[in-house]
């Protein structure tokens, strides 16, 4: 289930998510850059990090913000979870806490390093709590209490670059950013990096993959790979499947056919995909 923020959070929230799974055996869970940063609280059960060799288990925190992404982590369950994902505008982490969005990058975070004991307080309460109404609440009531007296960034530039870059569906140069902003290349690399966390081509490749999945997920039965590939602005098909298993791991047809899809940038792989 997806969820909007209360308005006044829309600037720095892009929208809740709501995840629930019940299977019981172990399962590979494949987070991947969609350009934004999050924050998991896992309710009923903590998420595995890595098993070693003799299978111990390596656990993550309860509830965890992750940064920009270089690839893609993979997360392990072996029992039902409950998941709540908080996601971000692409510049929102950086407007809430005043901190350079390259210091999250492909990072994992516990969130008390993150929010102190608010976090760990929050965490609590939404555990506690059955009703999805409820939790969405107490969601809108934290972020509400980190904006008090603080406005949305005026950051023209970055507004500006975003509504470009994404417009375009990521594909761009970055000449074509320059002309448009007015600001040299060396400029606009350094405010990405500070207010997003990573450089505009790489924000941009990240928009186009996820402009390639929104193709593929409403593809006509007669559309092929490849019309789609040249849609989504990649020059060929060997391109393409480069770039996504850079970022995702597997091939675009592994993706449509071998996994499961639980949000635009998290996947149930299976065996033979791993």
């Amino acid at each position: 289930m997806q969820v909007l923020p209360s308005k006044e959070l829309a600037p720095y929230i892009k929208h809740y998510l709501f995840l629930d799974n019940a299977a019981t055996d172990i399962q590979k869970l494949r987070l991947f850059s969609d350009g934004n940063t999050g924050i998991v609280f896992s309710l009923k059960s903590k998420l595995i990090s890595d098993f070693s060799d003799y299978k111990v288990k390596s656990y993550l925190p309860d509830s965890f913000l992750y940064g920009q992404l270089n690839g893609f982590k993979d997360i392990y369950s072996d029992n039902a979870i409950t998941l709540i994902i908080v996601v971000f505008q692409p510049d929102g982490i950086h407007q809430l806490l005043g901190i350079p969005a390259n210091e999250f990058h492909d990072s994992i975070i516990d969130i008390h390093d993150v929010f102190d004991r608010e976090g760990l307080d929050l965490q609590e309460k939404l555990s506690e709590e059955i009703n999805n109404q409820q939790r969405i609440e107490l969601l809108n009531q934290f972020f509400r209490n980190l904006i008090t007296e603080k406005s949305p960034s005026d950051d023209l530039i970055i507004k500006s670059s975003l509504t470009f870059i994404i417009t375009n569906k990521g594909y761009f140069s970055l000449q074509q950013l320059v002309d448009h902003t007015g600001y040299t290349e060396r400029h606009l690399e350094r405010k990405f990096k500070e207010c997003i966390g990573l450089s505009p081509k790489k924000f941009g490749n990240v928009i186009r993959l996820h402009h390639f999945l929104k193709l593929l997920k409403d593809k006509s039965d007669t559309a092929n790979l490849t019309t789609i590939c040249y849609d989504a602005g990649f020059s060929d098909q060997s391109h393409l499947i480069k770039e996504f298993r850079k970022h995702t791991g597997i091939s675009p047809r592994a993706y449509l056919y071998t996994t499961g899809k639980l949000t635009n940038n998290l996947i149930k792989t299976f065996p033979d995909t791993f």
